[in-house]
């Protein structure tokens, strides 16, 4: 029975590339189903701007800020 090192040597250094990456991925995934708790350090961050803006404008603007 082959081992998973055994399939990754069969495959070309790109594809080892990718499988490395993919690898990265799900363990990044895992890490961030572990914590679950809702950051709310961004909390009033925009407070500033409540009598400048409306809540809808001050949303967009947030998205334009990070450059969504």
């Amino acid at each position: 029975m082959q081992t998973l090192k055994d399939y990754i040597e069969k495959l070309p250094p790109e594809l080892q590339e990718e499988v490395k990456d993919f690898i990265e991925f799900l363990l990044e995934k895992k890490a961030r189903k572990g914590n679950k708790t809702l950051r709310l350090d961004w909390a009033g961050a925009l407070s500033k701007y409540k009598n400048n803006y409306t809540s809808l404008e001050l949303q967009k603007k947030a998205l334009s800020w990070r450059g969504d």
